[in-house]
């Protein structure tokens, strides 16, 4: 009997072990996988591309769908509210957090650096991502790249200075493909355009093209020689495959344009792996997206560079970023980088920065770091926080340095501590000086460097056409001072008396208080950002202030004198 039970007990074992292997084997799980052919192959873009399945994380947000080559930065601002988490897989203070200056707008003079360097060590950075975009200093051919308020060769070193006594590690990028209008709008390059009539992408098949970039590259490499990384961006090709060189290259390769990217931007590597053998490249992964890991392998870019996944919506879809985590595995790639957004991806006009914003962004990116435990032949090298300051060349400002600070400031906490909980909040608090109010999107009392720019910023955002509005609601501006009436200088001094005072009191407030602001901005920036953003949020409103008080006092010195005719009008 004990027998007959001990028979059945190892039967039982048996069946149980037999289950598991069944529930845990790779062919028992291939429900988790998924092919999601919209984020891995990019519909038909590409030529002949094969692209494997790939596992996802573990996932309960809604999906998004993330477009292979994004058209714009520009997210929605209503979001939902991401729990606060706490990292537990992958402590985030022991990896590499580089904060990105966008300098193809609004850049800062060398002496901001000194002051917003420290502060950026303080919190947590351990690099800065330098896009120097026309501020470098190019030399002889390529000088026509200058902007006029580019930084010196002093300045540059000056900045590595500061940078090395902050402990921060600088990651020089310069756009060798997409994005390459502060080049290609010189007539002196339109002949090396990828589409004729626009300046947006390099021809990577013209002749000069490749001397073009190997000139860019090493005039940067030189002034960077320490450095062990280097970006070259090459995101938002647009237009590839649109020139007659390049379509003529296609008729006898099968059509394949990720072989056409794939071989500029290896070559690219090459060159710079020849001149500089410690360098390691960094490259925006978009373009990826549309490639199989068998084409990026056969390209052997994955041994020259790593991909940078990037991503600035509140509502980002970690599952998404799985999948793409997944892919550049198969390619073999070494290492991975991530970006995340602390201002400049909200609006691409945006004037105050959407703090819970973007933390809701970095929160998820938080997710994503801690699925990394489990890509074992796959090593997370850091994230980029980026601040764009233009969504691309020609295009407005967005939010500028100082006002984009609290945001970062949240962001680095909360990655450092998983959460934008009490203790990060405290900690930003003792920082910036300030108390960050989410639900208010603000930091009230900010002592950090450029405080004084965020606040007037903050005031002229919410004061400044709303109180001209107000004041053009007045009963008598609307009854004896309408447009008709200027026009025509018809009026009744008696009614415009009644507003006038105001009117001067109003004007008076807003020049003193601009006059200081000029001061802090000259302070700060370059002539050319503070006559930019003027132009853009302020003189529309403070012009027609002025031109109401200048007619205020020309019609009442008329003493309500007959309508003017259309003849005599001025």
């Amino acid at each position: 009997m004990n027998h007959m039970k001990l028979m059945k007990l190892i039967v039982a074992c048996l069946v149980v072990v037999a289950m598991v292997k069944f529930f845990f084997s790779p062919s028992g799980n291939n429900e988790k996988y998924e092919t999601n052919s919209q984020i891995i192959q990019g519909g038909n873009f590409w030529a002949r591309q094969h692209n494997p399945q790939v596992k996802l994380a573990e996932s309960q947000d809604a999906p998004v769908i993330i477009d292979p080559i994004p058209e714009s930065r520009n997210v929605q601002i209503k979001e939902e509210k991401l729990p606060f988490i706490r990292s537990t897989a992958y402590k985030v203070r022991e990896i590499q957090k580089i904060i990105h200056l966008d300098l193809k707008g609004a850049p800062p003079k060398v002496k901001y650096f000194e002051e917003i360097f420290p502060l950026f060590s303080s919190l947590g950075a351990t690099g800065i991502l330098l896009e120097y975009e026309d501020m470098f200093p190019y030399e002889g051919e390529l000088e026509i790249l200058r902007s006029k308020f580019a930084y010196s060769v002093e300045d540059i070193e000056q900045i590595k200075s500061l940078a090395k006594r902050n402990q921060l590690e600088i990651i020089p990028l310069v756009q060798v493909f997409g994005h390459l209008e502060f080049v290609l709008k010189h007539e002196k390059f339109f002949h090396l355009r990828e589409v004729a009539s626009f300046p947006n992408s390099l021809n990577s098949l013209a002749p000069g093209g490749m001397e073009l970039v190997k000139e860019m590259l090493s005039q940067v490499m030189r002034k960077h020689r320490e450095a062990r990384w280097f970006h070259i961006g090459a995101d938002e090709v647009r237009g590839l495959g649109d020139s007659e060189d390049s379509k003529r290259w296609l008729e006898v390769n099968h059509g394949d344009k990720g072989k056409l990217f794939l071989n500029h931007v290896t070559a690219v590597g090459r060159f710079m792996v020849a001149q500089q053998p410690q360098i390691r490249l960094i490259l925006w992964d978009d373009m990826f997206r549309k490639l199989s890991p068998e084409s990026i392998k056969e390209s052997d870019l994955h041994n020259l560079a790593s991909p940078m996944i990037w991503n600035y919506d509140s509502k980002m879809d970690v599952r998404e970023i799985g999948n793409l985590i997944f892919k550049y595995e198969l390619a073999e790639f070494q290492t991975v980088w991530f970006a995340s957004a602390f201002k400049g991806a909200s609006g691409v006009d945006q004037i105050m920065t959407p703090i819970d914003h973007h933390l809701q962004n970095h929160l998820r990116w938080q997710k994503v770091i801690e699925s990394m435990a489990e890509h074992n032949s796959l090593h997370f090298q850091g994230i980029a926080l980026t601040g764009w300051q233009r969504y691309e060349h020609h295009t407005v400002l967005c939010e500028l340095l100082p006002v984009g600070i609290p945001s970062l400031a949240v962001c680095l906490q909360a990655l450092k501590h998983g959460a934008f909980n009490d203790v990060a909040q405290k900690e930003v608090q003792h920082m910036l000086g300030c108390e960050v109010e989410l639900s208010k999107n603000e930091c009230k009392g900010p002592t950090f460097p450029g405080a004084k720019i965020y606040e007037m910023v903050k005031k002229i955002n919410s004061s400044l056409g709303s109180s001209i509005e107000k004041l053009l609601k007045n009963y008598h501006i609307r009854g004896s001072f309408s447009p008709y009436h200027r026009k025509r200088n018809f009026a009744n001094p008696r009614n415009l008396g009644f507003f006038k005072n105001s009117l001067k009191i109003m004007l008076d407030e807003w020049d003193t208080f601009l006059l200081t602001f000029r001061r802090s901005m000259e302070d700060i920036f370059f002539p050319d950002t503070l006559e930019e953003w003027m132009e853009e949020n302020v003189n529309e409103h403070i012009e027609k202030l002025h031109q109401m008080v200048v007619d205020v006092e020309r019609i009442i010195k008329l003493n309500g004198q007959a309508k003017a005719e259309p003849a005599k009008m001025r």
